[in-house]
């Protein structure tokens, strides 16, 4: 009698320990990502950015188009990578709009593909970190 109470006791502590840990895991896992998904704070995004100075360039029209840009980094690191950068970043959006028709500008859409363009490009030149968002800060097309 005594071996069969000792055994409904163990299960029971067994199950009671798996049912904790399941627990754990459940609510660390679904509640511990708020941070992860919770967006960066103004400052934080001004911290983590870069300006690009304006560019005026042609386009493959012959249009001239005047441009800058502020890009957002995920980390003060990624930033100052960046900063050392600038350069490189300026050559990637002057060779993309040397190919490019004013049509290929014109819209929100449009604009988001050549911004998108420009993060692709830019992260595969990043070694710290890499490029979120790029925001347009000045557009002139002539």
């Amino acid at each position: 009698m005594n071996k069969k109470l000792l055994t409904i006791m163990l299960v029971i502590i067994v199950s009671i320990t798996l049912i904790g840990v399941t627990a754990l895991v459940v609510v660390t896992k679904f509640l511990g990502n708020e941070d992860k998904h919770k967006e960066p704070s103004i400052q934080e995004v001004v911290e983590a950015s870069v300006d690009i100075p304006e560019i005026t360039t042609n386009l493959s029209s012959g249009n001239i188009v005047r441009i800058s840009f502020k890009i957002e980094t995920d980390s003060k690191k990624a930033k100052e990578e960046l900063t050392q950068r600038v350069f490189q970043v300026q050559d990637i959006i002057i060779s993309e709009l040397a190919n490019m028709e004013p049509a290929q500008l014109d819209g929100t859409d449009n604009m988001n593909k050549f911004k998108k363009t420009i993060v692709n490009k830019t992260n595969n030149l990043m070694q710290e970190g890499k490029v979120n968002k790029v925001y347009t800060t000045s557009y002139i097309l002539q």
